[in-house]
């Protein structure tokens, strides 16, 4: 038996040295850098870390919200406001932001997020995941966020987002300060202001 445990402990840290070895290795090869692509053992690795961290209680709770349009409506909405900019309104994590962090956006859609339970989605919603670009967005008591397991429904919704909703949900995306003055020039144009619109400038920088 006691042999056996030292073959163990023996295997463990080799594995474990062998591991820092290759991510020193990746390091000193691609430094920084956010544009490379995570490759194969090292997105399984931080998968099966980000399992193991969650607490098996929270990976095992249930949606405590029950499932409604209304509440769907309310979802959308606060993925459309707060999410999206990185997560696309789809899901698929195909925007500037997302496609530029590393390691990139997932596409929510997917099985690798689709097969995670709500207790797993609802922890990473609420705290984060450190050493990426995921915010926690949880605040307070867990037990009093409902607006992330009301996100945990619009998150296994994604893969049947209608034409309809994506549309919706590009009127309810953050405006950037270009679409604000548009806007507003395009409010004054209308109250008889006609110098108010002028024609863009040819020079981009």
């Amino acid at each position: 038996m006691r042999n056996k445990l030292l073959i163990v402990i023996l295997f463990s840290v080799l594995a474990g040295a062998a591991t820092f070895g290759w991510l020193g290795y990746r390091l000193f090869t691609t430094g920084f850098s956010a544009k490379t692509e995570p490759q194969a053992i090292e997105v399984f690795m931080a998968r099966q870390i980000r399992h193991l961290a969650i607490p098996l209680k929270q990976r095992n709770t249930p949606n405590p919200v029950p499932l409604s349009p209304d509440l769907l409506q309310e979802g959308l909405a606060h993925f459309a406001d707060h999410c999206a900019v990185c997560h696309a309104n789809d899901g698929s994590g195909q925007t500037p932001i997302g496609k530029n962090v590393y390691p990139k956006a997932p596409d929510l859609r997917l099985a690798d997020t689709q097969s995670m339970s709500d207790g797993e989605l609802f922890w990473v919603i609420h705290n984060g995941i450190r050493f990426t670009a995921m915010p926690a967005w949880g605040e307070g008591d867990p037990a009093q966020d409902l607006d992330s397991w009301k996100l945990v429904h619009f998150l296994r919704h994604l893969p049947q987002l209608t034409p309809e909703e994506l549309d919706q949900m590009k009127g309810l995306n953050p405006k950037t300060k270009k679409d604000l003055t548009e806007e507003a020039a395009f409010d004054q144009f209308l109250q008889g202001n006609d110098l108010a619109i002028q024609p863009e400038s040819g020079h981009h920088h």
